[in-house]
Protein backbone atom coordinates (compact mmCIF):
# COMPACT_ATOMS: atom_id res chain seq x y z
CA UNK A 1 0.00 0.00 0.00
CA UNK A 2 1.46 3.76 -0.72
CA UNK A 3 1.65 5.85 2.23
CA UNK A 4 1.78 9.29 1.81
CA UNK A 5 2.95 10.69 4.68
CA UNK A 6 1.88 14.25 4.82
CA UNK A 7 -1.70 13.59 4.95
CA UNK A 8 -1.64 10.44 7.55
CA UNK A 9 -1.46 11.56 10.92
CA UNK A 10 -1.21 7.69 11.66
CA UNK A 11 1.56 6.86 9.69
CA UNK A 12 3.18 9.51 11.39
CA UNK A 13 3.26 8.59 14.29
CA UNK A 14 3.67 4.30 13.93
CA UNK A 15 7.01 5.50 12.48
CA UNK A 16 7.33 7.67 15.26
CA UNK A 17 6.22 5.18 18.17
CA UNK A 18 8.71 3.06 16.24
CA UNK A 19 11.96 2.39 18.79
CA UNK A 20 13.83 0.14 16.21
CA UNK A 21 13.01 1.92 13.08
CA UNK A 22 13.99 5.37 14.75
CA UNK A 23 17.21 4.41 15.49
CA UNK A 24 18.37 2.96 12.03
CA UNK A 25 16.65 6.84 10.37
CA UNK A 26 18.78 8.59 12.77
CA UNK A 27 21.95 6.92 12.04
CA UNK A 28 21.18 7.15 8.22
CA UNK A 29 19.79 11.05 8.51
CA UNK A 30 23.12 11.91 9.89
CA UNK A 31 21.73 14.86 12.06
CA UNK A 32 24.58 16.78 13.47
CA UNK A 33 22.93 18.39 17.11
CA UNK A 34 23.22 20.20 20.42
CA UNK A 35 23.36 17.41 22.72
CA UNK A 36 21.12 18.66 25.66
CA UNK A 37 19.06 16.74 28.65
CA UNK A 38 20.82 13.75 27.55
CA UNK A 39 19.23 13.78 23.82
CA UNK A 40 19.95 15.86 20.90
CA UNK A 41 18.23 18.97 19.60
CA UNK A 42 18.48 21.30 16.39
CA UNK A 43 17.44 24.57 16.45
CA UNK A 44 15.13 26.33 13.89
CA UNK A 45 17.86 28.07 11.81
CA UNK A 46 19.55 24.58 11.65
CA UNK A 47 16.43 22.78 10.53
CA UNK A 48 15.74 25.35 7.94
CA UNK A 49 18.96 24.80 6.36
CA UNK A 50 18.59 21.23 6.31
CA UNK A 51 15.49 21.27 4.31
CA UNK A 52 16.74 24.31 2.33
CA UNK A 53 13.58 26.51 3.15
CA UNK A 54 13.25 30.11 4.63
CA UNK A 55 12.84 29.73 8.69
CA UNK A 56 9.41 31.34 7.94
CA UNK A 57 8.17 27.87 6.10
CA UNK A 58 9.44 25.94 9.82
CA UNK A 59 7.21 28.86 11.51
CA UNK A 60 4.12 28.31 9.39
CA UNK A 61 4.13 24.37 10.16
CA UNK A 62 4.93 24.81 14.02
CA UNK A 63 1.80 27.15 13.58
CA UNK A 64 -0.28 24.74 11.91
CA UNK A 65 1.15 21.71 13.21
CA UNK A 66 2.14 22.76 17.07
CA UNK A 67 0.14 20.57 18.71
CA UNK A 68 1.75 17.14 17.09
CA UNK A 69 5.22 18.80 17.19
CA UNK A 70 5.07 18.99 20.88
CA UNK A 71 3.71 15.84 21.32
CA UNK A 72 6.58 14.46 19.32
CA UNK A 73 9.50 16.71 20.87
CA UNK A 74 9.37 20.16 19.88
CA UNK A 75 9.74 22.27 22.87
CA UNK A 76 9.99 26.54 23.64
CA UNK A 77 12.89 26.48 25.79
CA UNK A 78 12.21 29.20 28.74
CA UNK A 79 14.08 30.54 32.40
CA UNK A 80 16.46 28.05 33.71
CA UNK A 81 16.14 25.40 30.93
CA UNK A 82 17.35 27.96 28.42
CA UNK A 83 20.02 29.54 30.20
CA UNK A 84 21.45 25.69 30.90
CA UNK A 85 20.72 24.93 27.13
CA UNK A 86 22.84 28.43 26.06
CA UNK A 87 25.94 27.43 28.32
CA UNK A 88 25.98 24.23 26.86
CA UNK A 89 25.71 25.68 23.11
CA UNK A 90 28.13 28.35 24.22
CA UNK A 91 30.80 25.26 25.58
CA UNK A 92 30.25 24.04 22.02
CA UNK A 93 31.98 26.89 20.27
CA UNK A 94 29.81 26.12 17.06
CA UNK A 95 30.80 28.80 14.43
CA UNK A 96 27.86 28.11 12.63
CA UNK A 97 25.46 29.06 15.01
CA UNK A 98 25.04 32.72 15.71
CA UNK A 99 25.21 32.93 19.46
CA UNK A 100 25.20 36.81 19.66
CA UNK A 101 21.30 36.61 18.50
CA UNK A 102 20.47 33.27 20.66
CA UNK A 103 22.15 34.95 24.00
CA UNK A 104 19.84 38.00 24.02
CA UNK A 105 16.22 35.64 23.54
CA UNK A 106 14.32 34.90 26.13
CA UNK A 107 12.27 31.89 24.40
CA UNK A 108 13.89 29.31 22.09
CA UNK A 109 12.28 26.83 20.38
CA UNK A 110 14.40 23.30 19.94
CA UNK A 111 13.39 20.08 17.85
CA UNK A 112 14.74 17.03 19.10
CA UNK A 113 15.41 13.63 16.55
CA UNK A 114 11.53 12.76 16.92
CA UNK A 115 10.19 16.30 16.25
CA UNK A 116 12.74 17.00 13.41
CA UNK A 117 11.19 13.60 11.47
CA UNK A 118 8.04 14.52 12.19
CA UNK A 119 8.48 18.09 9.96
CA UNK A 120 10.06 16.14 7.33
CA UNK A 121 6.92 14.32 7.32
CA UNK A 122 4.68 17.23 7.30
CA UNK A 123 6.90 19.47 4.81
CA UNK A 124 5.50 19.28 0.89
CA UNK A 125 7.83 22.30 0.16
CA UNK A 126 11.23 20.64 0.51
CA UNK A 127 12.70 18.22 -1.75
CA UNK A 128 15.12 16.88 0.54
CA UNK A 129 11.85 16.35 3.16
CA UNK A 130 10.33 14.14 0.29
CA UNK A 131 13.51 12.29 -0.25
CA UNK A 132 13.94 11.76 3.38
CA UNK A 133 10.25 10.47 3.83
CA UNK A 134 11.17 7.95 1.04
CA UNK A 135 14.49 6.91 2.67
CA UNK A 136 11.63 6.83 6.04
CA UNK A 137 9.32 4.41 4.46
CA UNK A 138 11.84 2.05 3.11
CA UNK A 139 13.97 1.58 6.32
CA UNK A 140 10.54 0.79 8.67
CA UNK A 141 9.96 -2.05 6.33
CA UNK A 142 13.49 -3.28 5.90
CA UNK A 143 13.28 -2.73 10.16
CA UNK A 144 10.16 -4.71 10.38
CA UNK A 145 11.07 -7.64 7.77
CA UNK A 146 14.15 -7.85 9.55
CA UNK A 147 13.32 -8.48 13.22
CA UNK A 148 10.09 -10.40 12.20
CA UNK A 149 12.37 -12.63 9.92
CA UNK A 150 11.35 -11.87 6.23
CA UNK A 151 7.94 -11.45 6.53
CA UNK A 152 5.04 -10.11 8.57
CA UNK A 153 2.31 -12.41 7.76
CA UNK A 154 2.61 -14.42 11.40
CA UNK A 155 3.80 -11.50 13.12
CA UNK A 156 0.96 -12.17 15.81
CA UNK A 157 2.91 -15.45 16.91
CA UNK A 158 5.75 -13.39 17.81
CA UNK A 159 3.69 -12.06 20.82
CA UNK A 160 4.09 -13.88 24.56
CA UNK A 161 0.21 -14.78 25.09
CA UNK A 162 -0.40 -16.43 21.33
CA UNK A 163 0.24 -19.71 22.02
CA UNK A 164 -1.81 -20.05 24.88
CA UNK A 165 -4.80 -18.53 23.18
CA UNK A 166 -4.37 -20.18 20.78
CA UNK A 167 -4.22 -23.51 22.68
CA UNK A 168 -7.53 -22.33 24.08
CA UNK A 169 -9.85 -21.38 21.57
CA UNK A 170 -9.04 -24.48 19.71
CA UNK A 171 -10.58 -26.14 22.72
CA UNK A 172 -13.37 -24.01 22.50
CA UNK A 173 -13.60 -24.82 18.95
CA UNK A 174 -14.08 -27.91 19.43
CA UNK A 175 -16.94 -27.21 22.21
CA UNK A 176 -19.02 -24.84 19.00
CA UNK A 177 -18.37 -27.45 16.12
CA UNK A 178 -19.50 -30.68 18.34
CA UNK A 179 -23.26 -28.18 19.62
CA UNK A 180 -23.71 -27.57 15.83
CA UNK A 181 -23.39 -31.30 14.97
CA UNK A 182 -25.34 -32.43 17.52
CA UNK A 183 -27.78 -29.37 17.89
CA UNK A 184 -28.28 -27.72 14.06
CA UNK A 185 -30.17 -29.57 11.54
CA UNK A 186 -28.32 -28.82 8.47
CA UNK A 187 -25.62 -29.85 6.54
CA UNK A 188 -21.73 -29.40 6.66
CA UNK A 189 -21.97 -25.95 5.64
CA UNK A 190 -23.31 -24.96 8.33
CA UNK A 191 -19.46 -25.39 10.35
CA UNK A 192 -18.23 -22.38 7.42
CA UNK A 193 -21.80 -20.37 7.38
CA UNK A 194 -21.68 -19.76 11.94
CA UNK A 195 -17.92 -19.25 11.71
CA UNK A 196 -18.54 -16.46 9.22
CA UNK A 197 -21.22 -15.06 11.54
CA UNK A 198 -18.86 -14.88 14.32
CA UNK A 199 -16.23 -13.08 12.19
CA UNK A 200 -18.93 -10.76 10.70
CA UNK A 201 -20.13 -10.25 14.43
CA UNK A 202 -16.35 -9.07 15.82
CA UNK A 203 -14.33 -7.44 12.87
CA UNK A 204 -16.81 -7.31 10.20
CA UNK A 205 -15.31 -9.64 7.55
CA UNK A 206 -16.02 -12.91 6.56
CA UNK A 207 -13.19 -15.20 6.56
CA UNK A 208 -12.74 -15.30 2.67
CA UNK A 209 -12.83 -11.14 3.01
CA UNK A 210 -10.14 -11.08 5.92
CA UNK A 211 -8.47 -13.92 3.91
CA UNK A 212 -8.25 -11.16 0.75
CA UNK A 213 -7.10 -8.27 3.11
CA UNK A 214 -4.62 -10.23 4.37
CA UNK A 215 -2.98 -11.54 0.84
CA UNK A 216 -3.17 -14.98 2.10
CA UNK A 217 -3.11 -18.09 -0.37
CA UNK A 218 -5.69 -20.64 0.13
CA UNK A 219 -3.48 -23.12 2.10
CA UNK A 220 -2.81 -20.52 5.28
CA UNK A 221 -5.13 -21.07 7.92
CA UNK A 222 -6.84 -17.31 8.82
CA UNK A 223 -6.43 -18.23 12.83
CA UNK A 224 -3.17 -18.93 12.54
CA UNK A 225 -2.82 -14.58 11.87
CA UNK A 226 -4.89 -13.44 14.66
CA UNK A 227 -3.79 -11.42 17.60
CA UNK A 228 -4.29 -13.06 20.77
CA UNK A 229 -7.19 -10.42 22.07
CA UNK A 230 -9.19 -11.67 18.73
CA UNK A 231 -8.66 -15.26 19.30
CA UNK A 232 -9.63 -14.68 22.80
CA UNK A 233 -12.81 -12.92 21.82
CA UNK A 234 -13.63 -15.72 19.26
CA UNK A 235 -13.04 -18.26 21.77
CA UNK A 236 -15.49 -16.18 24.07
CA UNK A 237 -18.00 -16.25 20.99
CA UNK A 238 -17.61 -20.51 20.53
CA UNK A 239 -17.67 -20.86 23.69
CA UNK A 240 -21.06 -18.78 25.12
CA UNK A 241 -22.98 -19.23 21.61
CA UNK A 242 -22.30 -23.00 22.35
CA UNK A 243 -23.76 -23.48 25.35
CA UNK A 244 -27.03 -21.37 23.54
CA UNK A 245 -27.63 -24.21 21.10
CA UNK A 246 -27.57 -27.19 23.35
CA UNK A 247 -29.31 -25.02 26.11
CA UNK A 248 -32.13 -24.18 23.52
CA UNK A 249 -31.88 -27.65 21.71
CA UNK A 250 -32.40 -29.54 24.99
CA UNK A 251 -35.39 -27.41 25.63
CA UNK A 252 -36.96 -27.65 22.23
CA UNK A 253 -35.98 -31.36 22.48
CA UNK A 254 -34.73 -31.48 18.85
CA UNK A 255 -32.29 -30.25 16.68
CA UNK A 256 -32.46 -26.34 15.75
CA UNK A 257 -33.50 -25.49 12.05
CA UNK A 258 -30.87 -22.42 10.49
CA UNK A 259 -33.97 -19.99 11.07
CA UNK A 260 -33.74 -20.77 14.53
CA UNK A 261 -30.05 -20.44 14.83
CA UNK A 262 -29.91 -17.84 13.31
CA UNK A 263 -32.40 -15.75 15.73
CA UNK A 264 -30.30 -17.07 18.64
CA UNK A 265 -27.34 -15.59 17.38
CA UNK A 266 -28.88 -12.17 16.75
CA UNK A 267 -29.62 -12.29 20.22
CA UNK A 268 -26.73 -13.36 21.46
CA UNK A 269 -24.21 -10.80 19.47
CA UNK A 270 -26.26 -7.68 20.78
CA UNK A 271 -25.56 -9.05 24.57
CA UNK A 272 -24.66 -5.61 25.60
CA UNK A 273 -21.24 -7.14 27.18
CA UNK A 274 -19.55 -7.58 23.88
CA UNK A 275 -19.36 -4.15 22.77
CA UNK A 276 -16.03 -3.60 24.81
CA UNK A 277 -14.50 -6.17 23.93
CA UNK A 278 -15.41 -6.04 20.35
CA UNK A 279 -14.56 -2.74 20.19
CA UNK A 280 -11.01 -3.67 21.78
CA UNK A 281 -10.62 -6.26 19.15
CA UNK A 282 -11.19 -4.03 16.14
CA UNK A 283 -9.18 -1.72 17.33
CA UNK A 284 -5.99 -4.10 17.98
CA UNK A 285 -6.63 -5.76 14.65
CA UNK A 286 -7.18 -2.85 12.38
CA UNK A 287 -3.90 -0.91 14.03
CA UNK A 288 -1.76 -3.60 13.88
CA UNK A 289 -2.58 -4.69 10.86
CA UNK A 290 -1.99 -1.17 8.92
CA UNK A 291 1.23 -0.38 11.10
CA UNK A 292 2.88 -4.05 10.76
CA UNK A 293 1.39 -5.75 7.69
CA UNK A 294 0.12 -2.67 5.14
CA UNK A 295 -3.07 -3.96 5.33
CA UNK A 296 -6.14 -2.03 5.46
CA UNK A 297 -9.64 -3.17 6.94
CA UNK A 298 -11.77 -1.18 5.05
CA UNK A 299 -14.74 -1.78 7.36
CA UNK A 300 -12.19 -1.39 10.03
CA UNK A 301 -11.27 2.52 9.32
CA UNK A 302 -12.75 4.40 12.22
CA UNK A 303 -11.22 1.52 14.63
CA UNK A 304 -7.28 2.69 13.32
CA UNK A 305 -5.23 4.60 15.94
CA UNK A 306 -1.32 4.55 15.79
CA UNK A 307 0.22 1.74 17.78
CA UNK A 308 2.44 2.85 20.97
CA UNK A 309 5.88 1.72 21.75
CA UNK A 310 5.10 -1.07 24.09
CA UNK A 311 3.39 -2.87 21.21
CA UNK A 312 6.49 -2.18 19.04
CA UNK A 313 8.29 -4.14 21.50
CA UNK A 314 6.03 -6.52 22.18
CA UNK A 315 6.21 -7.62 18.59
CA UNK A 316 9.27 -6.67 17.23
CA UNK A 317 11.46 -6.64 20.47
CA UNK A 318 14.01 -9.06 22.80
CA UNK A 319 10.61 -10.78 24.12
CA UNK A 320 8.57 -11.61 20.77
CA UNK A 321 10.14 -14.59 19.98
CA UNK A 322 9.09 -16.61 16.66
CA UNK A 323 6.24 -19.62 17.11
CA UNK A 324 9.07 -22.68 17.67
CA UNK A 325 11.04 -21.00 20.31
CA UNK A 326 7.55 -20.38 22.32
CA UNK A 327 6.12 -23.63 21.60
CA UNK A 328 9.13 -25.23 22.86
CA UNK A 329 8.91 -22.97 26.16
CA UNK A 330 5.64 -23.48 26.61
CA UNK A 331 5.14 -27.47 26.54
CA UNK A 332 5.11 -27.99 30.04
CA UNK A 333 2.28 -24.74 30.20
CA UNK A 334 0.31 -26.70 27.28
CA UNK A 335 0.65 -30.05 29.66
CA UNK A 336 -1.02 -28.42 32.09
CA UNK A 337 -3.81 -27.09 30.66
CA UNK A 338 -4.68 -30.34 28.52
CA UNK A 339 -4.75 -32.25 32.23
CA UNK A 340 -7.41 -29.28 33.30
CA UNK A 341 -9.97 -30.32 30.27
Amino acid sequence: MSKDLTNSAVDRQNILNNPYALAEIEQAAGIRGIPFEGKTVVLKDQVAAFFEVTPRTVDNYIGKSGDELAKNGYEVLTGKRLSDFKLALKARDDHETDFAIIAKTARLGVFDFRAFLNLAMLMTESERAGLLRKAILDIVIDTINRRTGGGTKYINQRDEDFIQSAFIEENYRKQFTDALKDCVGMGNFKYALYTDKIYVSIFREKAHVYRKVLRLDKRASVRDTFYSEVLDLIAAYEAGFADALVQDSKAKERKLSSWEVDALFAVFEKQAHWKPLIEKARNKMASRDLAFRDALHLQLQEYVTPLQRDEFERFLGEKSKELAERLEEAKDVMKRLKERQ
